[in-house]
Parts: structure tokens; C-alpha cells; sequence
């Protein structure tokens, strides 16, 4: 096996570490051909974090493995590459890492980075989003076909309110729709933006999409206005998501949203696509109109990390007041988490039998440094008498200890 070898990118000589080490187990992917993939649309992959802090999202052991965030951009890394320092809702600060080139890319790649993964800010003005972020979640069970739907209602929206969305799936269950903003608006702004978005979406389509924050609320497609929360970061066009077959977060055409398959697109024939998001720098919008709309409305949940925001309703989950919720996994893994979850069910087949598919929800948190895995079961659905008493998790996976 090779040690390293060297590309050529925007004029740089690029080391790649263990270029033969396998990223991808199913596919026989190696780094390589990760590095060779970002090479090839480069032009497109740099449109979507040029001049943008990123957070490191490190897969240093492959697709298979859990990956770790990296938001301090490591002590030892070439003359050529910038940092910025950001600082965060914790009042923390960190220096992360602005990607300018090829190389500077390609560096990255090098550190295990499969998919990127940068914030929506340019580095020279931290305080101003130029990129609102719609981002459609789907929850368990429910059709790919929804999410197509949800995505041109919300379209719909943003026309209604003179913006323009650049729709990508997200490699995953998902798609994505990017919004470029004139640099006016704060990133308290630009989330209440995102909300008033989410919760016209839901009057237009209720029966399919949701702006509820609590999952036991949730139902159809969930517009995580969150997203846009300062800190928060998302998968950017042209980024390989670490799925078996290396699937591809594709820019597209309006016109293609009604049809797509999100598995036609993976490292192998992503490349041969033309850049449907080549427009959108020319495309800054304005968030007037949907802040006229916000003043009448209420806040919704922030994230739990974030200091209690003025007007915000009480942080309380809707299952702390009514819906009988219980945690029964708390794992550094998912599939331990999943077997936590099937042992459980086994004790309690009785109450087992009652839930349905949304009633399981898995959690992926994040840690201090990387991601882990908690299950709830909501036994809504379990008469009173049936339902058990909450439990210690299995397993009982604590993130905060050293």
C-alpha cells in the first residue's frame, strides 16, 4: 500500500496520505478516489464554501466509522491555508480553517473530510449570513415523494416573497434549498426568516410538512428552521454524503425536483453533471417581505445549547407536559443504541405491539467532539395500563465524561 502521493491542484503539489486506505467498505472507495472526485468539480464544490469558515467533519477511519468535528483548524497546517475566528452562541472562540482553492480543498480531503460542511457567513463579515438554508427532514416512514412536494411548495414561498431557492438533495433522506441574501440581516434575522418559511410551508401543505421544533409534535416533512441558528453548518453542494454507494448532495434544476432520485448521484457520475447552481452568487435576495410577516408572530424553540432567547415560549418538550415519552438508549453507536431499543421491545412486547413507526425516535447529539446516539418511544399509542415505567437506558452512554 502507498504511503502518500501527490496531486496537482491550482498550481500546488497535494500530499494524499494512505491514498489506498478504504473509505467506502461496500464500493471498495478509496481515498483516492475521494480526493480524485473533488478534484474533478472542484469548480462546483468551491462555489458552495469560497471564502467561508468550515467546521472539519473528520472520517479519518472511512465512511463506516464515526467521524469527529474539528471546529479548531489543527496547529500544524501549510502557510497557504487561512483562518478566521469565529465566535460562538457559548462564547467560545476558534480559528477554522477558509477555503479558497483546489489545494487548499484537497488539504482538507487529505484529513479524512468527506463531505464539507461550512458555515453560511463570508470570512470577512462573521455577523451576516449571505445564505438562508431550508433544510427538509423527513421523518420515520415517511415517502420520498413528500419531500419532492414539500420542496416545490417551498418554492412557491420563496417566489411569493421574491427570493430565489437553489434546490440540491442532500445525499441523504432530504433536500435542501439554498437561499443567497444580500449581507443586511443578523443571524437572528435570517432564522426568523427560515420559521416564517417553515410555518407557510405547513399552511400551504399541512397534511405533508411540519414547522414543529419537538419530534412527538412532528409529522411529514420538518423545515428545520434551525438550521439557520448561529454555529449551525449543513452539507454544502457537490459534498459526498458517507452513504454506502458515496451519494452526492446534487445541485438542480427546478424542473428536475419532481423526479429526482437522490441514488442517481454518487462520486462516479456526479462528475458528469453540469453545475445547476452556477447562478446563485448573482442572486442575493432580499428578506424584507418575510420579516414584515415574522412581526406578527411567535417565536419557536431554539436549540438546547443556546441561552434563553426573549420571546421564545417555554423550552419545555410537549411529552414533559402530556405524551408520555421515555428514553431507553443512550449509545456512542447507533447500531448499539438499535439493540438497546430491540431489548427493550422484548421486555415490553405488550407495549411494544401498540407503536407505530413514528412513536421510535432516534436522536443523533452531538458530544464534544463527536456525534452519539439516543432513542425515545413515545407510548402515546400504549393504553395507560400497559404502558411501563421508564427504565435506566440501555445502554447508558455518557457523552460528557472524560
Amino acid at each position: 500500500m502507498k504511503k502518500s502521493l501527490t496531486l496537482e491542484a491550482a498550481g500546488r503539489d497535494v500530499e494524499i496520505t494512505n491514498p489506498d486506505k478504504i473509505f467506502f467498505p461496500k464500493r471498495g472507495y478509496t481515498k483516492l478516489d475521494l480526493a480524485k472526485y473533488y478534484l474533478t468539480v472542484a469548480d462546483g464544490a468551491l462555489r458552495g464554501i469560497d471564502n467561508r469558515p468550515i467546521v472539519l467533519k473528520r472520517y479519518v477511519n472511512g465512511a463506516d466509522a464515526e467521524p469527529f468535528f474539528q471546529k479548531r483548524a489543527p496547529e500544524q497546517h501549510p502557510d497557504w491555508i487561512e483562518t478566521v475566528e469565529l465566535k460562538f452562541p457559548s462564547g467560545r472562540t476558534a480559528k477554522e480553517f477558509v477555503v479558497r482553492d483546489a489545494a487548499q480543498l484537497l488539504w482538507i480531503v487529505n484529513l479524512g473530510c468527506i463531505d464539507l460542511n461550512p458555515h453560511p457567513v463570508l470570512a470577512d463579515d462573521l455577523d451576516h449570513p449571505d445564505e438562508l438554508r431550508v433544510d427538509l427532514d423527513p421523518g420515520p416512514g415517511v415517502k420520498w415523494d413528500d419531500v419532492r412536494k414539500v420542496a416545490l411548495v417551498t418554492r412557491e414561498v420563496l417566489d411569493a416573497n421574491d427570493l430565489t431557492g437553489w434546490p440540491k438533495t442532500s445525499g441523504s433522506r432530504g433536500i435542501h434549498i439554498n437561499v443567497r441574501l444580500q449581507r443586511k440581516w443578523t443571524f437572528d434575522q435570517v432564522r426568523r426568516a427560515a420559521l416564517t418559511i417553515a410555518r407557510e410551508v405547513e399552511r400551504r401543505a399541512p397534511a405533508i410538512a411540519t414547522s414543529k421544533w419537538w419530534k412527538e409534535e412532528r409529522h411529514g416533512v420538518f423545515l428545520d428552521y434551525n438550521q439557520n441558528a448561529k454555529d449551525r453548518t449543513v452539507a454544502s453542494a457537490w459534498s459526498v454524503r458517507p452513504t454506502e454507494d458515496a451519494r452526492v448532495s446534487m445541485p438542480l434544476d427546478w424542473d428536475e425536483v419532481a423526479d429526482v432520485d437522490p441514488a442517481d448521484f454518487t462520486i462516479l457520475t456526479a462528475p458528469s453533471r453540469s453545475d445547476a447552481s452556477k447562478g446563485i452568487d448573482k442572486a442575493a435576495g432580499s428578506l424584507d417581505k418575510l420579516l414584515a410577516l415574522a412581526a406578527d408572530q411567535p417565536d419557536a424553540p431554539w436549540p438546547p445549547h443556546y441561552r434563553k432567547q426573549k420571546g421564545e415560549p417555554p423550552r419545555v418538550a410537549p411529552s414533559k407536559q402530556k405524551q408520555p415519552l421515555i428514553t431507553v438508549a443512550k449509545a456512542r453507536h447507533k447500531d448499539e443504541a438499535l439493540e438497546g431499543l430491540e431489548r427493550w421491545k422484548k421486555r415490553h412486547r405488550a407495549a411494544a405491539k401498540y407503536l407505530e413507526v413514528d412513536d421510535v425516535l432516534v436522536d443523533s447529539m452531538r458530544g464534544r467532539s463527536s456525534t452519539w446516539t439516543r432513542i425515545r418511544v413515545n407510548l402515546r399509542h400504549v393504553p395507560e395500563a400497559k404502558r411501563p415505567a421508564e427504565e435506566a437506558p440501555d445502554p447508558d452512554y455518557d457523552p460528557w465524561k472524560r
